[in-house]
């Protein structure tokens, strides 16, 4: 459930999502950067290979620790010095990360890392600020819309990791200096946003909301937050040990970006009609048809190791999480109601970024240890890895669907 918006409400709620739909574009570029070299930047510092994807982890673990403080922070500050704190935040991250290529040192590598999760926490409510202006009816499409806007990051990052990632002497050290210029943007762009925070646009209603222990007993909430986690954290599973598969399979770093660029464009290019698919065949049916794509995914993988199966299989990926991921988002917003705010989203990021965190964690040592090196071997595991997750997403989503209507 969301706040009940006037008609003089509208012209704010276009104006909110355009400007969300242009820090997804702008600011989130910096995350297709990260995810291309951050792997490939750790193999090069880690002192054992099986460390590669550690950096990509620490910014998921950042994300995570910060989800619920940053969900909160806006219920009182509001929405741009929520998002405004994590450009600061991103941008830090990017210069310690760019000093760690400089000295060559790992562990300060992790602490850059480790902050740029607390922009990926803020770049997560994107999608929900969207909803915060937004008629009940316009929900699903703003999200949409929103995660759209990853369509012009997915174009604009991998093509900066081109232009950046051997600019200098130290390779990948241009790439994180550009992002801190990306986060620079941020304080023009939000100083259009209009989101009034809760709490002081709140101060005549008294009423809580449900606490956390009740919100979880909700069927709707729980299964929307299970099938949230599962289509991230697999996307990121399968993602982030990419770059580390093609370069290993005998392929060049730009074959790597530009299937990273694939994959990012299907993430988020059918978010222009996904929230007309919703409106049409239901939450629950897109839900079930990204998993249904992600198993896909995973099928084509384990096929082999040609140029062109990696690219079916990152593009399948991208589809099967826009579906699942805005699925599972509409469902979420339609649960609750806006005094339960800052507990749901929080709670929901850190549940979906905490499965992010042990996907990316488990990705490295499963494409570089679990079998040994070998490259072919470890891409296999990690699309085998995907299989008892899907299940217990798809039982999830059939036990809701299946129960009586006035129960949910």
């Amino acid at each position: 459930m969301s706040d009940i918006t006037s008609p003089q409400d509208f012209p704010r709620e276009k104006r909110n999502t355009i400007v969300l739909v242009l820090a997804q574009a702008l600011l989130g570029a910096q995350m297709p950067m990260i995810f291309t070299v951050g792997g490939l930047a750790g193999q090069m510092l880690a002192p054992n290979p099986c460390f590669a994807t550690l950096p990509l982890s620490l910014i998921v673990l950042g994300s995570v620790l910060s989800a619920q403080p940053m969900s909160e922070f806006m219920s009182a500050y509001g929405r741009r010095a929520g998002f405004l704190l994590s450009n600061v935040a991103g941008a830090t991250g990017a210069a310690i990360a760019a000093y760690a290529l400089y000295i060559g040192s790992f562990w300060v590598f992790l602490g850059g890392s480790f902050l740029t999760g607390i922009y990926m926490s803020a770049q997560g409510f994107y999608r929900f600020a969207a909803t915060d202006t937004a008629r009940p009816e316009f929900q699903a499409k703003a999200i949409s819309y929103v995660l759209a806007g990853g369509l012009v990051a997915a174009i604009i990052g991998p093509q900066l990791v081109k232009v950046t990632s051997q600019a200098m002497l130290v390779p990948f050290m241009a790439t994180y200096l550009a992002i801190i210029a990306i986060n620079a943007m941020g304080p023009f762009l939000f100083a259009f946003l209009d989101i009034p925070a809760p709490g002081r646009r709140k101060k005549h209603e008294h009423h809580e909301g449900r606490t956390r222990r009740e919100l979880l007993k909700d069927p709707v909430i729980v299964v929307a937050m299970i099938c949230g986690m599962v289509s991230y954290a697999l996307m990121n599973l399968v993602m982030t040990s990419t770059p580390l598969a093609v370069v290993g399979c005998g392929f060049e770093q730009g074959d790597a970006a530009n299937i990273v660029s694939a994959h990012v464009l299907a993430m988020y290019l059918p978010s222009f009609f996904t929230g007309h698919l919703i409106a049409r065949f239901g939450k629950e049916t897109i839900v079930g048809a990204g998993l249904v794509i992600l198993a896909t995914s995973g099928a084509v993988a384990l096929t082999g190791v040609e140029l062109e199966k990696f690219y079916l299989a990152l593009i399948l990926l991208g589809l099967g999480w826009n579906f699942g991921f805005i699925g599972s988002t509409a469902m979420l917003a339609s649960a609750h109601e806006p005094s339960e705010r800052g507990h749901v989203q929080g709670m929901n990021d850190f549940i979906v970024f905490g499965g992010v965190f042990l996907a990316s964690l488990s990705s490295g040592g499963l494409m570089n240890c679990a079998q040994g090196g070998n490259t072919e071997a470890g891409w296999q595991a990690v699309n085998l890895a995907m299989l008892p997750f899907l299940t217990l997403a798809g039982g999830a989503l059939i036990w809701l669907v299946m129960r009586p209507k006035e129960t949910r």
